[in-house]
């Protein structure tokens, strides 16, 4: 099932039919930032005025619905962190811990990644009430932090089997062209599946184009979640830079989008 593409009051952002819990991937398009911000910027630390980027809070918090956000300090590893109330917090709060991945079963509670380029995960499981939002950049990836996702759902009661994942906009093959430390990565995580995911342009070993959704949606199933249970956006940023926030098409002068998901 091809994800949807939604506007309430004038947030626009897409969501996926494989999962029956609040979410959405946001996009450039509903906020107040100027410049190179424009417009829905949920970047902290991006240089954004910081009273725009609240407004952009505010503004997603009622076309969604939600009120309390855990966020994540992004240092592109595997932690995926459990989170309760006590660790909601309001734009430019501090952030005391790091973690690529945040899990809870508590209800109304809503969960934030942020990407530009890089891949985000949202699982939920509708038997126990369990979601998270995992973001994956290459390192992360390569690191199995959607299997680290999995795996935190479990501690707190899910079974894989009956985990919905939806991986959402971010860098497509197509635009991800690297040098041989991410193939090779890819190749140690995965294996000979790996080379699946791989393709060599025939530059001498030189340049490769990588598949990380590809790659993040190998290792959902390696860690037990159902083929037909994980949707995979067909969306690249970078070709898409009108749409969506890429680091690599604005040489890093660019805003922030966020993945949302909530307990209802």
């Amino acid at each position: 099932m091809d994800f949807v593409e939604k506007s309430v009051q004038g947030i626009s952002f897409l969501t996926s039919p494989h999962i029956c819990a609040l979410h959405a991937f946001t996009t450039r398009f509903g906020g107040v930032s100027q410049g190179i911000y424009a417009s829905l910027n949920l970047g902290e630390s991006r240089g954004d005025d910081p009273g725009a980027v609240r407004e952009n809070y505010r503004r997603l918090k009622a076309a969604l619905g939600i009120g309390k956000l855990c966020f994540t300090r992004q240092v592109h590893g595997n932690t995926v962190r459990y989170v309760t109330q006590a660790d909601a917090r309001e734009p430019y709060d501090p952030l005391p811990y790091e973690a690529d991945g945040l899990v809870t079963d508590v209800p109304g509670l809503a969960l934030i990644c942020f990407t530009a380029d890089c891949i985000p995960l949202l699982l939920h499981d509708p038997v126990k009430g369990v979601i998270a939002a995992v973001h994956a950049g290459w390192r992360g990836t390569v690191a199995d932090i959607a299997g680290e996702g999995v795996r935190a759902m479990e501690r707190i009661g899910s079974r894989p089997g009956d985990i919905r994942a939806a991986i959402g906009p971010g860098i497509s093959a197509c635009c991800f062209e690297t040098g041989p430390q991410v193939p090779e990565a890819v190749t140690a995580v995965l294996g000979r599946e790996g080379q699946a995911y791989i393709r060599d342009p025939g530059r001498g070993g030189e340049k490769y184009y990588v598949d990380l959704k590809g790659v993040n949606r190998a290792l959902l199933i390696r860690a037990g979640v159902r083929p037909e249970n994980i949707a995979v956006s067909g969306v690249c940023t970078v070709c898409q830079k009108e749409t969506f926030w890429s680091h690599r098409a604005t040489a890093g002068k660019r805003g922030v989008q966020g993945a949302v998901i909530a307990l209802r």
